[in-house]
C-alpha cells in the first residue's frame, strides 16, 4: 500500500511540474509558454507581466524601425536598460529563438537574483519583443525554455521547445559498437 501511495505521489508531482500555460497576443499572433503556478497582475496591448514565487517575467512589444536594425543599437539599448536596473556583473549571452534575431544580456540584480533582458527582433513582422526575466539562480533552464517558446504564428501554438528524445538502441547497435569502439571519454591517466 505504501508503495502504491508513493508511486501516485510521484506521478502527481511529476504531472504538476510538467504543466504549462500558453499565452497568445492575438493582435501580433505572438504565442509563448510559461510554467503553471504564476499569476498575471497586468496585461494590455503592448505589455505583459507574470509573477511566480521565484520568478518575474515582463514582455513588451515595440515597433521595429528600419534605421534601427543594427546589432550595435540593440546591444547599447540592452546595456542602458541593465544599468537602469542597477544590474552588475553583466555579460552578453546568446539565446537562439526561431524566427527572431536575438540580443540578450544577463547579470545580477542588487538583491542578488539573476536577470536576463532579451530583445527579439521578428523576422516575420515589424515588431520587437523585449522580454526581461528576474529569477533565482536554479531557474536558468526554465527561463531559457520560456524565451525559446516565443513564436509568431496564427496557430496559437508556442515554438517547439528542444525536448530531448530518448535514443532507442537497435538490434545491430551492439555489433557495430564492438567493431568500432569509441575512445574513452573523460580524463586519461597514464600508469
Amino acid at each position: 500500500m505504501k508503495k502504491l501511495l508513493t508511486i501516485l505521489l510521484v506521478l502527481i508531482l511529476g504531472a504538476a511540474t510538467a504543466d504549462a500555460n500558453v499565452y497568445t497576443w492575438s493582435r501580433y499572433d505572438l504565442n509563448f509558454e510559461v510554467p503553471e503556478g504564476g499569476y498575471v497582475p497586468f496585461s494590455d496591448n503592448v505589455y505583459f507581466e507574470m509573477h511566480w514565487d521565484d520568478m518575474l517575467l515582463t514582455a513588451r512589444i515595440y515597433s521595429k524601425e528600419a534605421d534601427n536594425d543594427k546589432k550595435k543599437f540593440y546591444r547599447e539599448n540592452l546595456q542602458r536598460k541593465a544599468l537602469s536596473y542597477s544590474m552588475y556583473d553583466i555579460d552578453f549571452c546568446k539565446i537562439k529563438v526561431k524566427d527572431f534575431n536575438t540580443y540578450a544580456i544577463e547579470g545580477t540584480m542588487p538583491d542578488g537574483t539573476r536577470a536576463i533582458i532579451i530583445d527579439m527582433v521578428s523576422k516575420k513582422s515589424d515588431i520587437i519583443v523585449e522580454v526581461s526575466v528576474n529569477y533565482l539562480l536554479g531557474n536558468r533552464e526554465v527561463v531559457e525554455d520560456i524565451i525559446k517558446s516565443f513564436a509568431i504564428n496564427k496557430d496559437k501554438k508556442p515554438a517547439t521547445r528542444g525536448k530531448k528524445k530518448q535514443k532507442v538502441q537497435k538490434k545491430d547497435d551492439p555489433k557495430r559498437q564492438e567493431q568500432h569502439p569509441k575512445p574513452p571519454t573523460g580524463p586519461v591517466f597514464e600508469i
